[in-house]
């Protein structure tokens, strides 16, 4: 005689207080991305001294580091600038990759959350699961490639206009490869244990 399937299991207070955190912060992250982004679109719009994050390659500068201040060549890898304006594709680069960036973040702690919700309730393994983490894999692999290339967008303009397009950066790298790869593995990773893990359910279901 075969049993009716589990509909729950068990979790200890252990494990469901750290999911109840997880729901907490993950609603905390969500809500810090969208204020963020916000922020920093209503501080551009009236396009005027606009704080922009760049990235540099092999750029020495001197800071004063030396004894009593003295300049000490220091290599730039990145720092903050303020353009007088952007030019109007940077502008909406900027836009653009602020919303992505929220969107983003906004996708994923939605997507985990219902995950974790599913959890709660006891079922861990499942079709609907599987596909919330390989959902929220892709998602994350569109953050990572997505947000930095607007952001280099922003940066091009911005330098751009301030040296009167006489400045070069260097062959400056788009995207942050080793992050890339790194989330694209722990995706893949992922979709594959709760897919084995679904598998393995429903085979041990067959058998009760």
């Amino acid at each position: 005689m075969i049993s009716p399937r589990p509909t729950s299991r068990v979790l200890s207070r252990g494990d469901t207080a750290s999911f109840w955190f997880f729901v907490v912060a993950g609603v905390a992250i969500a809500i810090w991305a969208v204020v963020r982004s916000i922020a920093n679109i209503v501080a551009a719009v009236p396009n005027q001294n606009v704080r922009v994050a760049a990235p540099f390659l092999d750029t020495v500068v001197q800071a004063p580091l030396g004894p009593d201040g003295a300049p000490v060549p220091v290599e730039l890898t990145g720092g903050v600038i303020t353009a007088p304006s952007l030019p109007p594709a940077s502008l909406g680069a900027l836009f653009i990759a602020e919303g992505l960036f929220a969107a983003v973040v906004v996708t994923v702690v939605a997507l985990l959350l219902l995950l974790t919700a599913d959890i709660l309730r006891g079922r861990i393994f499942s079709r609907r699961n599987t596909g919330l983490v390989s959902a929220a894999g892709i998602v994350t692999l569109v953050g990572v490639a997505g947000v930095p290339f607007f952001q280099n967008m922003i940066a091009n303009g911005a330098i751009a206009w301030l040296s009167d397009r006489t400045y070069d950066r260097g062959d400056v790298q788009l995207i942050d490869l080793p992050s890339l790869i790194g989330v694209a593995f722990v995706a893949g990773l992922a979709g594959t244990v709760f897919a084995v893990g679904d598998r393995l359910q429903r085979d041990t279901d067959g058998l009760v």
